[in-house]
């Protein structure tokens, strides 16, 4: 009895420990080929590192491909805890290059961590001081590569381009809107230590990094350049308290130049306050509009045929009364009387009262709205702004009045460019946007292509036709004079809006401003020019806006190649102005017959001969009374 116990324990004994064994011989199997992996990776954090290389974030480019944004190669500094030997040696000599106190280097270097990237004292650092590091020698100092975001334009396109943080990770405009594909893959350089942090001499792995989508906007630089020229010369003259210019293709959509002041340089925008920097007043800045407003008013009007340009006359005797509320023309005593054409070259607003009279409540705010005010644009840049609208049910005559000429709404600068555009360009109201296309850094092959949108039709062709016809005579015969250009023709609408503080109409401050387009025929571009507070000068739009749009026009001219007609309105000259006549062409006349013809002008001759076969300016378009004209001579 007693041996038949023991063999039974022995049995049990035994039973247990073939189990146990096959548990383990299970477990070590499973281990070894489920859980490999997973151990592997646990044991190589164990005794490899990383030394981080930062990837450059993709490039921005204007509409031709010249470069916006693009990064240069600094070093950063990072260090080994448990590869240095002197602790307190290292931190003192770090200390001092890097200009900050010993303590706290000492307490980088002493954490326990397998790596301690200095920061931020130890990044982006300058080749002077990454010498001065790399020449002390130090076991466990390590410089490795980084990018950093440079903008070769420095101020210029500040607002739209944004900038990035120290880290690459885009903070604002286009920077942020697209950081995702910006933004790279990092790489690094990896090598093995022993247990106790020493490095090994076994082979390095080099991963490459990833370079981040390049970007290329609507933008055409040479055009920003220019407008951003206009906007220094406006804050040299006129010290105003802002201002801004954009410009757009009306028939796309396409943003080809934007910019306000004040700026800041994203090279160094630790100096320029947080305000300056999130404030692109092109998509930022509500205000009252304005008489630029009066487009649409005007657009509305025609569309519904309440009024018709050359047959329904007004008589302005200086205001109009709406429920007790008399509302003033700018022009004291009024301008008489007037065909509708000509309330509109004379920026009337008691006559523009009478059009929203005509057209109701309903009926101009729903064009309002269609226009696409009171809502954002959508454009592809962040920070944009609605603006305000009165709603139906508080759009009382008063409001109804008020808004017809652009006074007590709130509007955006982006707002009232597309909505000028789908006014200009055949009725269509299209999104803006200033994104072109993506395209992968190595082989530069095009990964996502931006378009314009089909649009939404708001007026008819007719319509639009002659809105571009009444807003080319405001710029020939009207208001908008200081931006005509002889032998081209450009519409537009100048705006002189009374800035508002604490509900109370400010006296002597406005925003004075002018909208316009060109050629009228098939409008290419439309700008837009508004100045805040203009100091020094008479506070309106047609004196102080209309010769920057002018400018900016020309420029237009010169990049595009818009051809010389002779198609145009007139211009009715004053005695103020410069005055042009038309240059007869004289090419295959004699010589004597075309000084006879000339008479007046300053003929300069070239060649040898008695008979003209070129001159300059050619003949046939306007020129001004006066000037040198070129010839050249040959028998």
């Amino acid at each position: 009895m007693f041996f038949n116990n023991i063999h039974i324990r022995l049995r049990v004994v035994f039973l247990v420990v073939c189990i146990l064994l096959c548990a383990v011989i299970f477990r070590v199997f499973y281990i070894q080929v489920f859980k490999y992996n997973k151990l592997s990776n646990l044991a190589e954090s164990l005794w490899s590192r990383e030394l981080p290389i930062t990837a450059d974030r993709g490039e921005i480019r204007d509409r031709n491909g010249k470069v916006l944004a693009t990064n240069i190669t600094t070093t950063s500094l990072v260090v080994i805890p448990n590869q240095i030997k002197n602790k307190e040696e290292v931190a003192e000599k770090l200390a001092k290059i890097l200009n900050v106190t010993y303590d706290e280097m000492y307490r980088h270097i002493s954490k326990k961590t397998s790596i301690e990237r200095i920061h931020p004292e130890g990044r982006q650092l300058s080749y002077e001081t990454a010498e001065e590091i790399n020449n002390l020698g130090y076991d466990g100092v390590y410089l490795v590569k980084e990018s950093k975001r440079y903008y070769p334009y420095n101020n210029v396109l500040s607002h739209v381009l944004g900038y990035v943080g120290i880290d690459n990770q885009g903070l604002s405009g286009i920077e942020l809107n697209y950081d995702d594909y910006l933004t790279g893959e990092n790489g690094a350089i990896k090598y093995f230590s022993d247990g106790k942090g020493n490095r090994l001499e076994l082979t390095e792995i080099y991963e490459e990094p990833q370079n981040g989508i390049n970007i290329d906007l609507t933008i055409d630089i040479d055009l920003q350049l220019s407008i951003e020229n206009e906007l220094d010369n406006v804050i040299e003259k006129y010290h105003p308290e802002q201002a801004l210019i954009m410009a757009m293709n009306p028939k796309t959509g396409e943003i080809l130049a934007m910019a306000s002041r004040p700026n800041f340089n994203p090279n160094n925008y630790q100096t320029s306050s947080v305000e300056v920097i999130n404030r692109n007043l092109p998509i930022w800045m509500t205000y009252e509009p304005g008489s630029t407003f009066k487009v649409i008013t005007l657009a509305a009007s025609l569309e519904e045929q309440t009024i018709n340009l050359f047959n329904d006359n007004y008589y302005d005797g200086g205001s109009i009364t709406v429920e007790g509320a008399r509302i003033k023309c700018w022009k004291a005593g009024g301008h008489g009387a007037e065909t509708m054409l000509q309330v509109v070259e004379n920026s009337c607003n008691p006559g523009f009262v009478v059009m929203g009279q005509k057209l109701g409540a309903e009926r101009l705010l729903n064009y309002i709205k269609s226009f696409g005010f009171g809502a954002k644009t959508g454009i592809d840049l962040n920070g944009e702004a609605n603006g305000i609208l009165f709603s139906l049910d508080k759009m009382g005559p008063v409001e109804l009045a008020t808004t017809s000429f652009g006074q007590g709404i709130s509007v955006t600068p982006i707002q009232q460019v597309r909505a000028v555009s789908a006014a200009v360009n055949g009725g269509i109201l299209h999104t803006p946007y200033i994104v072109s296309k993506m395209t992968e850094p190595e082989t530069n092959s095009v990964i996502k292509l931006f378009s314009p949108d089909e649009g939404k039709r708001v007026i008819s062709e007719d319509t639009s036709k002659l809105v571009r016809y009444a807003l080319e005579s405001v710029v020939a015969n009207g208001s908008g004079k200081n931006a005509y250009i002889e032998n081209y023709r450009i519409g537009g609408k100048t705006g002189t809006a009374q800035k508002v503080n604490n509900g109370v109409y400010m006296v002597g401050n406005y925003i004075v401003s002018f909208m316009g387009f060109m050629p009228t025929d098939d409008p290419e571009i439309v700008v837009y020019v508004a100045i805040d507070n203009p100091k020094g000068v008479t506070q309106y739009g047609g004196v102080v806006s209309a010769p920057i749009a002018k400018n900016v026009f020309k420029t237009a001219i010169e990049l595009y190649g818009f051809e010389k007609t002779q198609e145009g309105m007139p211009r009715e000259y004053t005695w103020l102005d410069k005055k042009y006549t038309m240059l007869p062409d004289v090419v295959g006349m004699s010589l004597d017959s075309a000084k006879k013809t000339l008479k007046g002008f300053q003929v300069i001759t070239s060649g040898n001969g008695e008979k003209v076969i070129y001159q300059s300016p050619e003949g046939n378009y306007y020129a001004e009374e006066g000037s040198k004209i070129s010839l050249m001579l040959s028998n």
